[in-house]
Order: C-alpha cells, then sequence, then structure tokens
C-alpha cells in the first residue's frame, strides 16, 4: 500500500472533514466529474490536476463500463473512448497512485469492474490510489448492506443515490446504509446537462436531508453557475459531470470553468444560512 498522502491514513475521515469545513465557511462542495481515461490516460491525469487546481473540493471519477446505464450520451461516449484507449480498473489505480491529490478522490463505477477484484485486494489498491468513496450506481440501497459493511471496515465511504421518486423509508435506509453522503439524483433519468433543474428539486432535497442525516450532494443536469446558485442551502455539494465531460470533449479551457463554478458555490445569497448536513 502506499504511503499515507496529504489527507491523512483515514480515509473516510477526509469526506467528513471536507464537508465539514466546507460547511463551517458557507460553502457547497463542487464535485467535478471526469471520466477516467478520457480522452486518453495521460489527459485524464492532466485534467485531473486541472480541476483540482481550479478550485474542487472532491472529484469524482468514473470507472469505464461497457453498459453504464445511468449515463447519458455525452458520458456514455467518454466511457467508450476510455475503453478503447485500454482504460481499465487495474490500470486506472495504477496511474492514480504515484499522485498526491489535495482533495478526496470518489470512484464511480458499475458493479461488474469491482467484482472482477477480489474484494480485499480491491478496497487495497483503492485506498492506494488516494479514493476515499465509491459510488456503485446499480447497487440498490436494499442490496447494500454486505458492501456497507465492507466499506466501513476498510476505512472507505459508500455514497449512496437517492431517487426523486424514493419514499422517506427508503431515504432512511440509504441514510443507515450509506457514509459520506447521499447522491441526490435531481431527476428521473440519465446523466446530462440540463438548461433548467426540476421545480421539484427543493422539495426533495430536503425530504433527502431530513430522512438521511447526512451531507447531501446533488447531481445529473447541473451544468451553469446560475444553478449552483439557486442550490445554496439545500444541497452540501453540487456534482458537474455532462458539462465537464463536454467541454474536455470541444477542447475547452477547463480551469477557467472549474473556477466559474466554483465563484458560484462561493458568491454570498442573501437572506439564507449555510447548508447544513448531519
Amino acid at each position: 500500500m502506499q504511503p499515507a498522502d496529504s489527507l491523512g491514513d483515514r480515509p473516510a475521515a477526509a469526506l467528513s472533514e471536507t464537508f465539514a469545513a466546507l460547511r463551517a465557511r458557507g460553502e457547497m462542495a463542487l464535485m467535478p466529474f471526469l471520466t477516467a481515461g478520457y480522452p486518453t490516460r495521460p489527459a485524464f491525469l492532466e485534467h485531473l490536476r486541472t480541476v483540482i487546481d481550479a478550485g474542487a473540493d472532491l472529484i469524482e471519477i468514473g470507472i469505464p463500463f461497457c453498459d453504464p446505464i445511468a449515463d447519458g450520451p455525452t458520458i456514455q461516449h467518454s466511457s467508450q473512448v476510455a475503453l478503447e484507449n485500454g482504460a481499465r480498473l487495474r490500470d486506472i489505480l495504477d496511474d492514480l497512485a504515484p499522485l498526491e491529490p489535495r482533495v478526496p478522490l470518489i470512484a464511480m463505477s458499475y458493479l461488474n469492474p469491482l467484482i472482477a477484484m477480489p474484494r480485499e485486494r480491491l478496497f487495497e489498491r483503492l485506498r492506494a490510489a488516494h479514493v476515499r468513496g465509491l459510488i456503485i450506481p446499480d447497487l440498490p440501497a436494499d442490496e447494500a448492506t454486505e458492501w456497507s459493511a465492507a466499506t466501513r471496515e476498510a476505512g472507505l465511504c459508500l455514497a449512496l443515490l437517492a431517487a426523486p421518486t424514493s419514499p422517506d423509508e427508503r431515504l432512511r435506509l440509504i441514510g443507515r446504509a450509506a457514509a459520506g453522503f447521499v447522491y441526490a439524483v435531481s431527476l428521473a433519468g440519465t446523466t446530462g446537462a440540463r438548461s433548467e433543474l426540476p421545480p421539484e428539486l427543493p422539495a426533495f432535497l430536503r425530504r433527502v436531508r431530513a430522512a438521511a442525516g447526512l451531507p447531501v450532494a446533488v447531481g445529473f443536469g447541473i451544468s451553469r453557475a446560475e444553478q449552483i446558485r439557486s442550490l445554496r442551502g439545500l444541497a452540501d455539494g453540487v456534482v458537474v459531470g455532462s458539462r465537464l465531460v463536454e467541454a474536455i470533449r470541444r477542447g475547452e479551457d477547463v480551469a477557467a470553468l472549474i473556477a466559474e463554478l466554483k465563484h458560484a458555490i462561493r458568491a454570498p445569497r442573501e437572506g439564507a444560512g449555510s447548508a447544513r448536513g448531519g
């Protein structure tokens, strides 16, 4: 296993401490999403460094998979390109291990790539690659007991997805099984940038916060600064995925995009307090 990096040798604590520090400053966490190995393995690492330097608080790293059922066309395309480049879980973890990221990394992977490796070895490799948590989109909360216990024992966080259609009882189940934060899916369907967020999103985020008792990061469809500003006081973090992946595809200034989104998080909002998480 690699030596402890600047975040310390307590992977799960790194997430809690990040959310707590941001909450104390009245900020949400900006969590950009990058597809590992896209557009190439070396370019992915450069983009990773860029988004860290530009102000990302946590980074979600998507492990390419051949059947990404929760992802829209932008991320599906990036995943296919990464697979064609030979980006597999073992290679990605090898690429990440030498880095010393200043922010927590969270791996988003479907189950199949994860179960292809013995679990003890998987967790060892994840920790060595500076991964602090896992998001497994095809792992429902009522089947997550084993993974929840195993990740906790390994000192990692398992962040579960909560959908707008989830009743309060299921949200409480998600809160018990998850660690670190709950990933609130802003809308039914797949990922992808949207011009507007659903009008019912604020009520859904309040339900998740009340039922789960953990910090809440919201994703799917978030692409613009004004959308982020509208979430202040409602969420503890925002995930920006398709917009960033599309910017990489188009050759846009990634650092400028991240800085713009981070500015929206930092901008004061009159008459409201900071978001509160568990």
